[in-house]
């Protein structure tokens, strides 16, 4: 089985910029604005929004390859993907990009505007549509199956909880809108991302500025 990191055109990389470990807004006033909100504004997001977002997703932290959000056992079965519309976000081409941990860069997974078809996936919920970026979270079970059996499934949902709740508040403090959606059909989102069966969609989240 080839990982997502496999399928992209490391031509096509986009390097973010590091993520801001400092900010004005207390952690207590991020929990108390959290919202969720699924109307957006028109206007672009920043690449430092978006590498502030996909940082506290999986992002590395201190002197290790530990993530920023807990993993069973450091097994990291997520897999981030965001989609993005023409000029929804500066200096991104539309397309679906595929987040590299490691190098804290954006891959070419596909070009092309798949918001609306990821939309429709979605039950046709049509703000997954109008937000300049959706974020997908997407599993590897095998990863943490591996070492933990069927509990490991468990785990990996618990994970998928931490990161949303991690990628919400980085939302809030960078002033951004977001809501987690769950309602979509597995199946049709994985063939919107064009990823092979092992690889499974869990939370949709759209991305903008408030309205």
């Amino acid at each position: 089985m080839s990982l997502p990191e496999e399928q992209g055109n490391p031509e096509l990389a986009f390097k973010l910029p590091p993520p801001r470990l400092k900010s004005n807004t207390s952690l207590e006033e991020t929990i108390a604005k959290r919202r969720s909100i699924r109307r957006y504004g028109k206007r672009q997001l920043t690449p430092t929004q978006v590498a502030q977002l996909l940082w506290s997703a999986q992002g590395t932290t201190g002197s290790g390859r530990l993530r920023a959000a807990p993993s069973a056992g450091a097994t990291y079965p997520l897999e981030i993907f965001i989609l993005t519309g023409k000029g929804t976000v500066e200096e991104l081409a539309e397309g679906i990009y595929h987040y590299e941990v490691d190098r804290h860069s954006l891959t070419m997974h596909l070009p092309g505007d798949s918001r609306r078809k990821l939309a429709a996936a979605a039950f046709d919920q049509g703000f997954i549509a109008n937000a300049p970026m959706d974020i997908v979270i997407c599993a590897l079970y095998g990863r943490t199956s591996y070492r933990y059996g069927r509990r490991g499934e468990r785990y990996v949902s618990i994970e998928t909880g931490h990161v949303a709740q991690n990628v919400h508040l980085q939302a809030t403090a960078l002033g951004l809108a977001t809501v987690e959606v769950g309602a979509f059909d597995d199946e049709e989102v994985r063939k919107v991302l064009q990823v092979q069966q092992e690889i499974r969609p869990l939370y949709i989240m759209p991305v903008g500025n408030p309205l």
